[in-house]
C-alpha cells in the first residue's frame, strides 16, 4: 500500500492560502509539483482499475492538461476576488461524454482540513435539471434505494447548496421526495480526514467510495440517457 500524500502537502496549501501571489508560488513551484500534483496523478491512476470495476464509460485521466486534475489557477475574470490560485486541489473522475453532454462525475477535493469525496452533477442547465427531477417523479422508488438507503445516508450526505426556498411548479405536493426536487445540484459527498489522505489506505477507502456511490452515479446516468 503506497503513501501518496504528506503533511508537506497540507503544509504547502496552508503556505499558499497565506502567499497567493505568483512570485511566492512560482518560487515554490518544485513543492507544488512534488508534493501535490505528482502524488495526485499517480493516485489517478493507480485509481483506473478501481473505477473500471464500477463503470467503463468514466476516465480517472492523470494528463498534466486537460485530464481530471484541475487546475490550480483561479479563473478571476468575472470574481472580485483577484488570488490567482487556490487553496486546494481538486480532481473529476469523468464521464466519457461529459463534453457533449451534462454529466455526473467523481470528484475528489484536498485541502487543509476540509477533504471530501463526492458523487453526482452540480449545477446542471435547466434543461438537465429538469429532466431529473422527472426522473425523480416518475422513478421514485429507485430513487429511494439510490440515494436514502439507510446505509448510504449513514455514510453519505446530499449536499443542500443553493436549493430553491419552494418545490419547483407543477411536481404533485404530495410526492414523497417533494424536497429533494428543490435541489439544484444533486451531490452525494463524505468528509475524508487529513490523516486518510496522508496515510497509505487513500486508494482503498477512494475505491471503496467509488463502490458505494455507483447506484447513485447509475441513476443520475440514465436520468440523463447516458450510459453507466
Amino acid at each position: 500500500m503506497t503513501a501518496y500524500f504528506s503533511d508537506k502537502t497540507f503544509r504547502f496549501l496552508r503556505a499558499l492560502a497565506r502567499n497567493n501571489e505568483r512570485e511566492w508560488f512560482h518560487a515554490h513551484k518544485a513543492d507544488y509539483e512534488s508534493h501535490l500534483r505528482d502524488p495526485f496523478q499517480r493516485l489517478l491512476t493507480d485509481l483506473q482499475p478501481d473505477l473500471a470495476s464500477v463503470s467503463l464509460h468514466y476516465r480517472a485521466d492523470p494528463k498534466t492538461v486537460g485530464g481530471s486534475l484541475f487546475r490550480i489557477h483561479r479563473d478571476t475574470r468575472f470574481s472580485r476576488n483577484k488570488a490567482p490560485y487556490k487553496s486546494w486541489q481538486g480532481a473529476r473522475l469523468f464521464h466519457e461524454r461529459f463534453r457533449e453532454a451534462p454529466a455526473p462525475s467523481w470528484y475528489i477535493h484536498l485541502q487543509p482540513g476540509n477533504c471530501f469525496v463526492a458523487a453526482g452533477i452540480w449545477r446542471p442547465e435547466s434543461p438537465a435539471l429538469r429532466q431529473l427531477r422527472q426522473f425523480i417523479v416518475d422513478n421514485p422508488a429507485s430513487w429511494e434505494a439510490a440515494a436514502h438507503a439507510p446505509a448510504f445516508r449513514r455514510r453519505y450526505r446530499l449536499g443542500e447548496e443553493d436549493m430553491l426556498v419552494r418545490p419547483p411548479r407543477g411536481f404533485p405536493a404530495d410526492f414523497p421526495f417533494i424536497e429533494d426536487l428543490r435541489r439544484r445540484n444533486f451531490i452525494a459527498l463524505r468528509d475524508i480526514p487529513d490523516s486518510v489522505v496522508t496515510g497509505t489506505r487513500l486508494r482503498q477507502v477512494l475505491a471503496r467510495d467509488l463502490q458505494a456511490t455507483a447506484p447513485f452515479m447509475d441513476y443520475l446516468c440514465a436520468a440523463l440517457d447516458l450510459e453507466f
